[in-house]
Parts: C-alpha cells; structure tokens; sequence
C-alpha cells in the first residue's frame, strides 16, 4: 500500500479524493481535540482503500476539504468504514449538516461475531491480524504543528488495518449469515438525528429526580440556556455550569440575581455580572413542562412491580444464555430497557420483536413471559427447557 506524506495542499487532495472515489469502500479516522471547546477541534482526517493510505491536515492554511467532504457525505457508490466511529461522524454532520452514508462500523460488526460489547480498535487489529500497536501517540496534542513522523505513523496505522480487516470481516459475515444483521444498525449510525444537538432537549442528558412538571421546565430552560452560552463560547457545557448545579437551579431557583452568590458551584461575580443577568432571564421565562414531554415514572422499570422485576431479570438471565449459545454480543440482540418493557407487557415498538431479533431471542423471550420457557441444568450447563403448556 502506498503511504502518501501529510496532505496540506488542496491540489493534492482534490487528486486524492478523484482515485478514491473509484473504490468499493474507503476507511476513515479522525484525530481530535474537545477537551476544552464544545465543537470538537478536527485535527486530522485519515482515509485509505486498499492501495493507497493518507492523512490530512485540517489545519493546514487555505486547504479545502470540500471534495473529502463531499466523498464523505455524497458519494453513494462508497462504502464509509469506521471503527467505533460515532464522535468522527458527529465531526462530519458539524461540517455539513450530514451524515456519511453508505457507512459500516467494525466495532458493530464484532458484536455480531462474538468479539464483545465495545471491542477496542487495538484489541481488534490483535485478533484479526496478529499485530500489536504501539500507543505511544495515543494521548499526544493533535492540534499542535508541526505533527512528527511517529504521530503520522500512528495515525495512518488506524485505516491501513482496518482496510486489511474489512475484506476479512465482511466474509466472515457473509459466510455465517449475519451480514443481514447488521443493516438496521448501521442505518441508525448514519441517522443524523442521532448527531443533531437540539439545545431544546438539553435537559434529557441532566440526571434529576423527581417529575415536577415546574422543576423540569425550569431545568429545560436552563439547559438551553447553557447549552447556547457553551456554543457562543466555544466552551465545554461543564464550564460554565455543572450539571449538578443545574440541578439544584431548577430545583431551587433563587428569586433574585443576588442570590446566585450563595449557590455552591457558581462565582459569586454571577451576582452582578451579564450572564448572571442571562440566567435570571432563562429561569424568569421558563414555564412547566408539558404532560406529553414528561419522561416516564420511572424510566428503567416501567411499571413493572416486584413480579415484574423478577421476570425481568430471568429475561436478562436468558439474554446471556442465548448470546453465549450462538456467540454474538448480547447488546445487539436487546437493551435492558426491552427486556423491562416486555416484561411489563409492552410488545409492541420493540426492536427484539422485530426481524432477526425475533427469531433469534425475541420468540424465547415472550415465550419466557408467558410461560413456555423455562430453565434447566443439562451437563453442568443451564439450558433453556419448552413446556407443552403455559405455566400457570
């Protein structure tokens, strides 16, 4: 495979995305920063197919990213492979309002063959190709120039593997017939609803007990209300609120400016100064939520009761069993939060009831529920058991 050196001319990389855009399939990476910004700092794009491998240079005065862009999030002749690629997604849908589509992702793909929940891109390129990366570069400052030859090395290594590792994967796929699978999935990583950030739903990521309709509606204006400073400010949300304090706002919202000298985590300068004044100003024009926007009574045991709990937990029971039998991640055959609806008596909406999960746990699981599934110890194993008739 040949290597190019660091793109930093728009020429080049015009050149570059015209070859690739002949390709049955390019794998991509980013190296970024967010540490201390809310919009993620693109420091480099990686990209290779099976014969040629480069890294671009982001930063690089007057470059124009506008053809890797569009290659990226237009060019539906080429398949764009990720590893564990959700916050380099999230990087693209910043730049264009778009997602790449068609795309694959080889830590999804893993689950479907039995290599764990979150299967690390080191770990992956070990079991598939024998090879130990080196991750000294791993934690270095990628925004500051000039890069060096081992950074470079180190970055390029991320989509060289991986374009060794898909051909591989695929097959295997193809070859136990789980490719199929993994369609559903990959079309919600490429939903960019997934990657748009609504400062009106905010206050969904605020962990806050109770249901107070004026306590949330507090909270939802005070989340969009930092949510829009951050974005001014280019500041990550925890600096300019934490969100326990957030919380206490909206459970304890002060009466007058002057008393946001006394709230623990906030600058007693808020008392007096403009975003102090911005504050108030959120929490003076917030109004109840909704009934229709207020979460559920309890989001992780929806009406489920002690018997309810009980079914719940033989369900995961058998969501372990089932994984192991036919050796794929147990995530991707369902979440805990189905296994809690379903034994709540939900059937519908779910995704285990639906296609391949259905066939493969879903049918069990509702025999389960309604007793016509038990379990068994067979050989020092526990083994699922039918009965002819439901268990009364």
């Amino acid at each position: 495979m040949h290597i190019h050196p660091l793109i930093t001319d728009s020429a080049t990389l015009a050149n570059l995305c015209t070859r690739l855009a002949q390709a049955d399939f390019i794998t991509v990476d980013t190296e970024f920063m967010r540490e201390s910004t809310y919009w993620p700092e693109l420091c480099l794009i990686q990209v290779a197919d099976t014969q040629e491998a480069a890294a671009i240079d982001p930063l690089a005065p007057g470059l124009d990213l506008t053809p890797l862009l569009d290659l990226l999030v237009d060019n539906q002749d080429v398949l764009k492979v990720f590893h564990a690629g959700g916050q380099d997604i999230e990087i693209i849908y910043n730049l264009t309002g778009k997602t790449p589509h068609p795309l694959f992702d080889t830590q999804v793909a893993a689950m479907a063959l039995g290599q764990g929940e979150q299967i690390g891109y080191s770990n992956l390129v070990d079991s598939w190709l024998g090879v130990s990366i080196d991750k000294g570069a791993r934690f270095t400052d990628w925004s500051r120039r000039p890069l060096d030859a081992r950074q470079i090395e180190y970055a390029i290594g991320d989509v060289t593997y991986l374009s060794t590792i898909f051909p591989k994967m695929l097959e295997r796929l193809r070859r136990t017939g789980r490719g199929a699978w993994l369609d559903q999935e990959m079309e919600r990583l490429a939903d960019p609803a997934n990657y748009a950030n609504d400062p009106d739903l905010a206050w969904k990521r605020v962990r806050i007990s109770g249901r107070k309709p004026e306590v949330l509606g507090r909270l939802k204006a005070l989340a969009r209300w930092r949510e829009l400073e951050a974005r001014s400010k280019d500041l990550p949300r925890g600096r300019i609120v934490k969100d326990e304090t957030l919380g206490d706002l909206a459970g304890n919202p002060p009466r007058k400016q002057a008393d946001l000298a006394k709230v623990r985590g906030l600058s007693a300068t808020w008392a007096q100064n403009d975003i102090g004044a911005r504050l108030m100003q959120a929490l003076a024009e917030a109004t109840p939520l909704s009934a229709d926007e207020l979460p559920p009574k309890d989001d992780k045991k929806p009406g489920l009761g002690k018997d309810g709990a009980l079914v719940a937990d033989l369900l995961k029971l058998l969501l372990k069993i089932r994984a192991r039998d036919i050796d794929v991640a147990s995530r991707l055959l369902a979440r805990s939060e189905e296994l809690e609806a379903l034994a709540s008596g939900v059937r519908d909406g779910l995704p285990m009831l639906q296609g391949w999960r259905y066939d493969q746990f879903g049918r069990d699981a509702v025999d389960l529920v309604e007793g016509r599934l038990g379990f068994a110890v067979r050989n020092g194993k526990l083994k699922m058991t039918r009965t002819e008739e439901p268990v009364a």
